[in-house]
């Protein structure tokens, strides 16, 4: 099986609380995973009244009165503790971060683990934290657009000066250090627009299901609407990512196993699944090769 398997790391509730985000990073490259993901939050309501989109009822049902270490600083402790796996996020709320100051955050991790970030940005869908951080939600999507242009930019070292748009730059700046290579970026969501900014700008996409509802069809069928974008734009298909997050998939390896030959006939490259870093992440890793 080619199919890449990765590991959410967590970076919530105990493990953040108890401070064992680096030492569980250890353990899942010992074990075997070949990346670890983390998930974005820098703020959340108590209760949630924003539209949940991986819900069909759009209601978030989850607990938000939990420890939450951010994001780029998960993957930094991971980065110094790490040799081989890859890093990524799945995915980062692009739009309600400072576009430069995101550059150079994922140019330091990039220094730290040479060629082994990677960043699933989304445009994000929780109004409450947009609005904590001070930052526009209505024009997020046209925002989300901007940004990733701004990250390649600046990961020259000498980003272009911009007089328009949303963000400016002036002249004769440097962002450094610059990564060696590009740093992929791999483009979240679900909705048509998503799927299409994936095919046209993205250097991939990041996909996400829950393990009980996995449905291939439908994943098949969106890949197909990527691959259709990035042939409308001159792009070549076969240059983009496909990733799977799958949620709910924690102690269930052997429930994955039996849908990897049709992820990856799908078109799916790596999946990346829960794993509960206190029974046997080796255990459910060997699992997954079966």
């Amino acid at each position: 099986m080619s199919v890449a398997i990765g590991a959410k790391l967590p970076h919530t509730g105990a493990v953040a609380a108890q401070g064992r985000v680096a030492e569980v990073a250890a353990s899942l490259e010992q074990a075997g995973f070949d990346s670890l993901w983390v998930s974005d939050h820098v703020a959340l309501p108590g209760t949630v009244r924003s539209y949940y989109p991986f819900e069909p009822d759009g209601i978030a049902r989850w607990p938000t009165d939990t420890p939450y270490v951010e994001a780029l600083i998960a993957l930094t402790a991971a980065a110094t503790v790490t040799s081989r796996v890859r890093l990524g996020t799945a995915v980062l709320v692009l739009p309600q971060r400072n576009p430069v100051l995101l550059a150079k955050q994922a140019a330091s991790i990039d220094a730290l683990a040479p060629g082994r970030l990677s960043l699933g940005v989304g445009a994000g869908w929780l109004r409450e934290e947009f609005e904590t951080l001070d930052a526009s939600f209505d024009d997020r999507g046209p925002r989300f657009v901007e940004w990733i242009s701004l990250l390649r930019s600046c990961w020259t070292g000498r980003p272009e000066a911009r007089s328009e748009g949303r963000y400016t730059l002036p002249e004769d700046m440097l962002i450094l250090p610059a990564p060696a290579q590009p740093i992929p970026l791999y483009v979240g969501g679900h909705s048509p627009v998503a799927l299409k900014r994936a095919g046209r700008i993205g250097d991939g996409w990041l996909a996400q299901q829950a393990l009980p509802d996995l449905d291939v069809p439908h994943l098949r069928s969106e890949i197909d609407i990527v691959h259709a974008a990035a042939t409308a734009a001159g792009r070549n298909p076969d240059d983009l990512r496909i990733t799977l997050r799958l949620v709910g998939s924690s102690g269930r390896a052997t429930d994955v196993a039996t849908h990897l030959a049709a992820l990856e006939d799908a078109g799916v490259h790596e999946v990346v699944v829960d794993v509960d870093p206190d029974t046997d992440p080796a255990g459910e890793r060997a699992a997954l090769t079966r």
